[in-house]
């Protein structure tokens, strides 16, 4: 069991002063790309299950339960790791509804693995390291994509952690409801590493 508590990380990302009063937004309700800020900060909560969002052939019709947190920015934004760790694995996840280019950079605390994937990069973003390369906290690894790279979304980094080994720039970002127990356990609250945001 990692003790975050006994750790001081970096934020991922330059949040602006006030961000704080940014939008929560509640997907819970149903999504309407039309209407997502396309230069506006925001936050999309982790274990928040969704309707009307994820509708490609990606997810299957029923994978719906939010694994990680988004962070709803400008698009060019840095983006930083949040701790001191080695590149795992990248990747251009280039279906529609997916992450577009995608970094999952490998942890050490308390002598456990932990798995931090960075989506909805730029595609510049997977040339800024590279699969092996140490990292340090506070290190900028990539910059936020646009709709045309990320998979269709609006600009927004999606964050997520993992106890498991994902084995490639991949993790369920959503998943069945039947599977949200199981799911909870293996991919952590990110608020442990990026503090309350919500």
């Amino acid at each position: 069991m990692i003790a975050f508590s006994r750790y001081s990380f970096a934020p991922v990302m330059d949040y602006p002063e006030d961000f704080g009063k940014f939008h929560i937004f509640d997907f819970t309700k149903g999504y309407h790309p039309e209407t997502m800020p396309e230069n506006k900060w925001g936050i999309g909560r982790y274990n928040e299950k969704r309707t009307n969002m994820y509708e490609t052939e990606l997810f299957e019709g029923e994978r719906n339960v939010h694994m990680g947190i988004d962070i709803w920015a400008p698009v060019g934004k840095p983006v930083y790791s949040f701790y001191d760790g080695t590149v795992a694995y990248m990747r251009d996840n280039d279906n529609p509804g997916d992450y577009g280019p995608t970094i999952v950079i490998r942890y050490e605390l308390d002598g456990n693995l932990l798995y931090g994937l960075y989506g909805h990069l730029s595609r510049e973003s997977l040339e800024m390291v590279a699969e092996d390369d140490q990292v340090k906290k506070g290190q900028q690894i990539a910059t936020l994509g646009d709709k045309d790279v990320n998979g269709g979304w609006a600009p927004h980094l999606h964050f997520q952690l993992s106890v498991e080994d994902p084995e490639e720039a991949d993790m369920a970002g959503v998943v069945a409801e039947e599977n949200r127990a199981q799911a909870l356990q293996k991919y952590p609250d990110p608020r442990l590493v990026l503090g309350a945001l919500y």
